[in-house]
């Protein structure tokens, strides 16, 4: 036997021809630490198949959902003042923002798009809380604005999905005026008859919550999702008590009449459709156009 190449040369040909690997090919669910593979969790809408924990998901990923075939069109934006008060602390604000729009691809942490969901047109904003934690400053409230404006202009309904840490503390008191600003957008839905429907997803806190997420005409939530002004930590460090099991949670605001609908996200495409329907009068979606297929679109 030739050991040298019948071994060594095909245990050297095996070090430089191996192939590299994806880092991202698994993911850990963060509540019950299953390893789930990425395709699987992609298919499943970023909900653990194990235990059904609802993670995050980018705005492009819950609109390709969300439309018909996952075609939409994305509604311009005005562009905001990047460092009106020259912030800084570890980093320049200038700085976290180039870092925050390499990781994610997308200009801010606010998505607005429009199409149809089984045939009904709307309009979609959501927030991307992995964009600087989905912090609202003013690029957040143009594009509430912007949504709101193409939703009366449109004649369409509004769904906003709200994802954030709060206001945004590079932005100081500019980011708190968008409290106000997104209220107004509110109301120009009001004043032209429209519905506007919120889905609080995980976590939704701060300003956000302040202001135009528990605006809605109809507010739903996602399974588990956090939702509050300050966070269940900060009151337990105020009032010095341990607050009650699930405390701000999705379900416990549903319980206490803060929330109509707790909705799983594989089911919420199927109820928005019957919600928006119902609120403008158009009859029931048969069940081809819930399940329209990017080929069908």
């Amino acid at each position: 036997m030739n050991w040298i190449s019948n071994y060594v040369r095909p245990k050297i040909n095996s070090l430089f021809s191996r192939r590299e690997v994806p880092e991202n090919l698994w993911t850990k669910c963060p509540e019950c630490g299953t390893m789930l593979f990425h395709r699987e969790l992609q298919a499943n809408l970023n909900v653990c198949t194990h235990c059904d924990h609802h993670m995050a998901i980018s705005p492009r990923e819950r609109f390709g959902a969300l439309f018909d075939g996952g075609i939409f069109t994305e509604v311009k934006v005005p562009d905001a003042l990047v460092d009106p008060l020259q912030f800084r602390d570890q980093k320049k604000y200038p700085d976290r923002l180039k870092t925050a729009q390499k990781a994610t691809g997308e200009r801010e942490a606010m998505l607005v798009a429009e199409g149809e969901i089984a045939r009904t047109p709307i309009v979609a904003v959501a927030q991307d809380f992995s964009f600087m934690a989905g912090s609202m400053g003013m690029y957040v409230g143009n594009a509430i604005l912007a949504a709101a404006a193409r939703a009366v202009e449109m004649k369409r309904p509004l769904v906003l999905f709200s994802a954030a840490g709060g206001a945004r503390m590079q932005e100081g008191i500019l980011s708190l005026m968008q409290m106000p600003r997104t209220t107004v957008a509110v109301q120009m839905l009001r004043e032209a008859g429209l519905p506007y429907i919120v889905v609080l997803t995980h976590p939704t806190t701060g300003g956000v919550t302040a202001s135009y997420a528990m605006l809605g005409d109809v507010q739903i939530a996602e399974p588990n999702a956090l939702i509050c002004f300050a966070g269940p930590r900060v009151i337990e460090q105020t009032i010095r008590e341990k607050l009650p099991e699930g405390f701000q949670r999705a379900e416990y605001l549903l319980d206490h009449g803060m929330l109509d609908r707790v909705t799983h996200r594989k089911a919420l495409r199927e109820e928005l459709v019957t919600i928006i329907r119902m609120l403008t009068g158009q009859p029931p979606a048969i069940r081809g156009e819930l399940t329209l297929q990017p080929a069908e679109a």
